[in-house]
């Protein structure tokens, strides 16, 4: 799907100047607010942005200032990660 929006073109040509490419930085702004919203996936901001990895993803968003997503369930399934890891030695203290 593609959405063309109409802006003046001194506002255009203002914006332009601080931010660079508009589509790009439009296209930026959306995918922050679906993430930050719960909308969106990491994953979905990485294929919206065409970017590579999810650390890309973790580096652009933080840059950003957005938090990612981490809840209990994912500290409870690090904790038994980190556990198996330490019990088969792959961890060091």
């Amino acid at each position: 799907m593609q959405i063309h929006i109409a802006l003046p073109d001194d506002v255009a040509h203002s914006l332009e100047a601080k931010w660079g490419n508009l589509e790009r930085k439009l296209l930026e702004m959306l995918a922050i607010a679906a993430y930050q919203e719960g909308s969106i996936s990491a994953g979905k901001v990485r294929e919206l942005l065409g970017m590579s990895t999810r650390l890309e993803v973790d580096a652009f968003l933080k840059e950003k200032g957005v938090y990612l997503h981490y809840d209990e369930a994912d500290f409870e399934q690090d904790i038994q990660t980190m556990r198996r890891l330490e019990q088969e030695g792959q961890l060091k203290r």
